[in-house]
């Protein structure tokens, strides 16, 4: 799956347009970067960009626009109304999917000690990449400023974590760091500011103080009223969405309204928000109203409902949710083009695609179909009784055919490092040793792949016999298909394991793995031989 990190550069530089769009300019060119949003405020002569690409590339984006920002910015000229002790002031790097937090203090560093090299800056980590305590928090390291920087800098307890240990005028300092996805939140109410302002201390975290703390972690916010949309808000920054996502904050809001007598008029998302939280709140909605959805984007309607998203402006998914905005599909040139494409490509005079997508694709079609069945009897008047046991049966099968999709452009692209590895030199026993570790590692990922395809159709055999057992009887043969094309699959997948194990030379991996796989591939002849006999015995 595709890791995506999120940057948010702010430069001290908000009225200058050339600068502005010469740093925006550097991240487009960053290959693998994608920028988002770049928002420049003249009163706080202050820039912030947001991009997003994969772990490498977006350490090169932030490494770009920081080249440009040292060119053409001057922090011995710069007034504003924001906090600032430097020219890239703050350079936060966020997880946003398939990342983990401890990836992103790991990129954050990658970062801040290639810029403190290249560019001679003093360099503060900051957040989850924090060196101590007490410069943890953005405001802790920037007290004093810019002006106060240079004799804060002489103090041990202020020597930068990268770079020189000195004043730099004309830069100042730059804070990077790593920290969870901020999402700016507000949620409407036909109410006055004071009822809304009310709301917000009541649910902050910071609530009215030390002494009345409020009910909800990682939230930031307060009331006001919108002329323009002739409403109040409780506009909220979530810091941590895993602690506190939209939807909750949403349905405390509203049991606080209940309280006062008012009304909540829905609410909106300012800026993007990971695909994540939005899934998080559907499955929030789903549970709370016992509700049956599985496609993706029917989820994404049900979370855009329930919080009313649109109540204010329209809540276009494609431009709203992150991993939407950067196409997702550029990662899955097979699984995305047509199936007379995907058959012309297997065929086509190269080794890739080969049995190993072929065998994802066939247990997905496996899957497929015993998850159509299932829900072909859903549903439906006179098989209503089996209703709840197919609300159990369809989600696996469901989930296996959408899970074992993308493996079929990941066993394409399995085989990649292994032979990168092999093109690595070879001329010192250094060299030789280090390509030989690459090698041994492309192999597992290349063996990994398959593996996990035949795991994945594993997990379907249940609810495939489910099928069988209790599934609409006119569509026997659809199961009987279904069932054949799963243990082909697996058994395809299975012999991409074995011929690569092959070059392992670690004996316990290739021992343990190679009696998994065989275990895998003996339960799907099994299990298929068990679902024909079910099929066998009932009557259409």
């Amino acid at each position: 799956m595709q890791k995506i990190v999120e940057c948010v550069p702010n430069f001290s530089e908000g009225r200058d347009s050339e600068t502005i769009n010469a740093i925006a300019d550097a991240i487009r060119r960053t290959k693998g970067c994608t920028l988002l949003d770049v928002d420049p405020g003249k009163s706080t002569n202050r820039t912030v960009y947001t991009f997003v690409g994969s772990p490498e590339a977006i350490v090169e984006g932030a490494l770009n626009a920081a080249k440009v920002g040292y060119e053409k910015i001057d922090m011995r000229h710069h007034t504003g109304e924001h906090p600032r002790m430097g020219a890239l002031d703050v350079c936060p790097f966020i997880p946003v999917a398939n990342v983990t937090m401890a990836e992103c203090v790991a990129i954050s560093k990658n970062f801040a000690e290639r810029v403190a090299q290249d560019l001679g800056i003093p360099v503060y980590l900051y957040e989850e990449a924090a060196s101590a305590p007490h410069r943890r928090k953005l405001p802790q390291i920037r007290e004093g400023e810019y002006e106060g920087l240079a004799q804060k800098i002489n103090r041990k307890e202020w020597k930068p974590d990268f770079g020189p240990n000195q004043f730099v005028p004309m830069w100042g300092a730059t804070v990077a760091g790593a920290r969870s996805f901020l999402i700016a939140y507000n949620v409407n109410l036909l109410a006055t500011p004071n009822q809304a302002h009310r709301i917000a201390l009541n649910l902050r975290e910071a609530g009215r103080g030390d002494q009345e703390p409020g009910k909800l972690k990682s939230v930031k916010g307060m009331g006001w009223y919108v002329d323009e949309y002739n409403l109040a808000q409780v506009t909220v920054n979530l810091t941590n969405y895993h602690e506190t996502p939209p939807h909750l904050l949403f349905e405390e809001v509203k049991k606080e309204a209940a309280g006062l007598k008012i009304a909540v008029a829905g609410s909106e998302i300012v800026g993007l928000v990971p695909l994540e939280a939005m899934l998080l709140a559907a499955e929030f909605y789903i549970r709370l109203e016992n509700l049956f959805i599985l496609d993706e984007d029917q989820k994404i309607r049900l979370a855009i409902e329930r919080m009313g998203l649109n109540s204010v402006a329209p809540f276009d998914p494609k431009e709203k949710i992150i991993e939407y905005r950067v196409m997702r599909k550029k990662e899955a040139p097979l699984a995305d083009t047509t199936l007379r494409g995907f058959i012309q490509a297997v065929s086509a005079r190269s080794s890739a695609p080969g049995g190993g997508s072929a065998s994802a694709a066939i247990a997905a079609i496996g899957a497929g179909l015993g998850g159509m069945v299932a829900k072909l009897t859903y549903g439906v008047r006179k098989f209503e009784h089996l209703d709840d046991k197919m609300r159990a049966i369809i989600p696996p099968l469901h989930f296996a055919c959408e899970k074992l999709i993308p493996m079929i452009d990941a066993d394409t692209h399995a085989f990649n490092d292994y032979v990168h590895a092999t093109r690595l030199p070879k001329e010192t026993a250094s060299q030789v040793k280090k390509r030989a570790v690459k090698m041994q590692e492309g192999l597992k990922k290349a063996i990994e792949i398959p593996l996990t395809t035949m795991k994945i159709g594993d997990r379907a055999w249940e609810a495939m016999c489910e099928v069988a057992t209790f599934g609409n009887i006119a569509s026997k043969s659809d199961v009987e298909v279904g069932a054949r094309a799963l243990e082909m699959g697996i058994w395809g997948a299975y012999k991409n394991v074995l011929i690569n194990m092959t070059g392992i030379t670690d004996n316990k991996y290739k021992n343990d793995t190679t009696a998994l796989a065989e275990d895998i591939k003996t339960r799907a002849k099994q299990k298929c031989e068990e679902v024909l006999t079910i099929l066998s015995k009932r009557e259409i």
